[in-house]
C-alpha cells in the first residue's frame, strides 16, 4: 500500500514530465492529477497551492539532478577534468531535442515561471546556485590535480560555463540541431584547458 508520501512523490515525477514537455502554463492540475492516478479532489491534500505545488516540484527535480551530478563526479579512478567532461557529455547526450530526461526543468521553465512565482523562480535559483557550486569544487579539484586550469576564478568559470550550457541548450531546441550542444562542449574544453 502506497503512503501519503509516495503519493505526493508519484505527482511530483509524474509533473516534472509533464512539464518538461508542456511547460508551466500549458498544464493543468487535472491533467497531472490523472496521470499521477490520484483522485481530482485531493490536490490540496499535499498542496496549498499551486505556487506550492510548482516549488516543491522544483526542489525535487533539483534533489534528484544533484543526486545524478554528484554521482558523476564521485566517480574514481578519474581526473577532475575527466568527470567534469563525463558530465558535459552526458548533458549533451540527455538533453535531446525531442523528448528530455531529465535536464530539461531549468530550461524549459526558467524564463517562463521566474517572471510569474516567486517562489519557483526561488527554488530554480536555489538549485542552479547548488549546481554552480558543485561545478566550481569541480574545477578547484582540477585545478589541484593539475587536470586542467582556468584564466578566471573558478566560480566565474562555472558561472559562465552554466550559463553557456543553458543558452545552448536553448539554442538547439529552438534550431531542433545539436550543434549548439556541441559547440558548448568545444568550448567547455577550450575554457578548462583540458587535454
Amino acid at each position: 500500500m502506497s503512503t501519503s508520501a509516495d503519493t505526493r512523490q508519484r505527482i511530483l515525477d509524474t509533473a516534472q514530465g509533464i512539464m518538461a514537455r508542456k511547460g508551466w502554463s500549458a498544464v493543468g492540475i487535472n491533467e497531472v492529477l490523472t496521470a499521477a492516478g490520484v483522485p481530482k479532489g485531493s490536490f490540496y491534500h499535499w498542496f496549498s497551492s499551486k505556487d506550492a505545488f510548482g516549488e516543491a516540484m522544483l526542489q525535487s527535480y533539483f534533489a534528484d539532478y544533484l543526486r545524478e551530478m554528484d554521482a558523476v563526479f564521485a566517480a574514481t579512478g578519474a581526473s577532475a577534468a575527466e568527470r567534469l567532461m563525463a558530465y558535459w557529455r552526458n548533458w549533451r547526450d540527455t538533453q535531446s531535442l525531442e523528448d528530455c530526461r531529465g535536464k530539461c526543468l531549468a530550461v524549459k521553465l526558467g524564463a517562463e515561471v521566474s517572471d510569474l512565482s516567486e517562489p519557483m523562480r526561488l527554488a530554480l535559483k536555489e538549485g542552479t546556485t547548488e549546481i554552480v557550486d558543485r561545478l566550481q569544487r569541480m574545477i578547484e579539484a582540477g585545478v589541484s590535480d593539475g587536470s586542467l586550469s582556468v584564466d578566471a576564478g573558478p566560480r566565474d568559470v562555472a558561472r559562465a560555463l552554466y550559463d553557456m550550457w543553458l543558452g545552448a541548450s536553448i539554442m538547439a531546441k529552438i534550431h531542433r540541431d545539436p550543434a549548439a550542444m556541441d559547440n558548448a562542449l568545444a568550448s567547455t574544453t577550450r575554457v578548462l584547458h583540458v587535454a
